[in-house]
């Protein structure tokens, strides 16, 4: 016997805004009573190769989806991804070329059946119907909306006072994904808080072009990363990839804060929400150690994307270098004729990206020289074998000869 009011709460766990709550609703009611699946949207523009945690706050979501009837139409924007997204841009984006676009969604497909059932997941290219809408279309598509309402959209208006540029293709974008959900007859599209004048843009649109139903809209928060305070993001380091190793994935995982670890689990764990909670009320009563709980959360993150053993033999490796203060099994091995200052070693071990950087991990004490830390600065190592490590999870070997 479902409990749908217990789907459906698992439904909203975490998300930012539903709008036509009731039309999901119907949707799942309508799979267990009559066998009816619907269709979840969300699209990926290909401008990226490389998926991390905080892309998989939406994936995760229509993963949840699918379990409850849903087919999810995962849409690759091969076509508008060569126009590139303005939404929460200052500035016109650069266009990708065809053979970028195809190699980052190649990649981009691979990675999000990590998360997805491959049996209920259409991958869908635009270009198959943007192409065919050809210029009449297109015309006929633009007159469908009014610049002054295009100019209402938050990064348009603001970009326009300033006087800054606005490329006409990119009026086209919000058109041209609302025209998406015109094409692929959806019922649910699902997207990031950013995105949301897109979004309610194809309800418009299946309206206009009278589909036949209008699609509700879920739109998930933005993860914050590793810091706790900014969104995820590859430009600020405060990230984790999820082709990163299992090691690096169970470190950094454990590295959060415990206030930043219950919004994880609510956004990225697959346990329901009474597990969390029950979990939540051990730690707050002091019967299970936060740290406990953290490891838990850690394994269960690796495990997806790596598998069991992989995840408990990440453990068991935190464990051996943190706990027991031992060397990690596997460091990267570098060659550098001798002498090399000890700045300049840290860049080539890739373990500070930069001189400056280097100097203020060494004036930090987050330099250590087989085992022993290091403040001085003006250090040259001559020849010999070096353990080089700094913080608590970049190690490297060094031979300087």
């Amino acid at each position: 016997m479902i409990n749908l009011a217990e789907i459906l709460d698992e439904i909203k766990r975490g998300v930012a805004e539903i709008i036509d709550f009731d039309r999901i609703e119907i949707l799942v009611k309508n799979f267990y009573e009559k066998g009816e699946n619907f269709y979840v949207k969300a699209g990926f523009d290909p401008t990226a190769p490389d998926l991390h945690l905080g892309h998989t706050v939406v994936l995760n979501k229509m993963a949840l989806l699918q379990k409850h009837g849903a087919i999810v139409q995962f849409l690759i924007g091969d076509f508008t991804g060569q126009i590139g997204d303005p939404s929460g841009k200052s500035a016109t984006r650069k266009k990708l070329d065809k053979e970028q676009v195809a190699k980052n969604a190649k990649t981009y497909e691979e990675q999000v059946f990590k998360i997805l059932d491959k049996d209920k997941t259409k991958v869908m290219f635009n270009s198959v119907w943007l192409n065919e809408l050809g210029a009449a279309g297109m015309v006929e598509l633009t007159s469908t909306f009014a610049v002054a309402r295009m100019l209402e959209r938050d990064d348009f208006e603001k970009r326009y006072k300033a006087g800054n540029s606005i490329s006409i293709s990119e009026f086209m974008y919000p058109l041209l994904q609302g025209y998406d959900s015109v094409a692929m007859r959806c019922d649910i599209e699902m997207g990031g808080t950013d995105q949301k004048f897109n979004l309610l843009m194809g309800r418009t649109l299946q309206r206009t072009y009278n589909v036949g139903k209008e699609q509700a809209v879920i739109m998930m928060p933005l993860l914050e990363g590793l810091d706790g305070v900014n969104k995820m993001s590859k430009s600020l380091g405060n990230y984790i990839g999820v082709t990163d190793s299992a090691n690096d994935m169970f470190a950094k995982t454990l590295s959060i804060s415990d206030d930043l670890m219950w919004r994880w689990y609510e956004l990225l764990s697959t346990k329901s929400l009474s597990e969390i909670s029950a979990l939540k009320q051990a730690v707050k009563a002091g019967n299970y150690h936060p740290k406990k709980a953290k490891e838990d959360l850690a394994l269960e993150i690796t495990s997806r994307y790596h598998g069991d053993v992989a995840a408990l033999n990440a453990k068991a490796e935190f464990d051996s270098v943190h706990a027991k203060n031992e060397l990690p099994s596997d460091m990267p091995e570098y060659e550098i004729n001798a002498p090399i200052w000890i700045v300049e070693a840290l860049v080539k071990c890739g373990l500070s990206p930069s001189n400056s950087q280097a100097r203020r991990d060494i004036a930090a004490n987050s330099v250590s020289i087989n085992q022993e830390k290091s403040k001085d600065e003006q250090l040259k190592l001559q020849s010999g074998e070096y353990v080089l490590q700094v913080g608590k999870r970049k190690f490297a070997k060094l031979k300087v000869l």
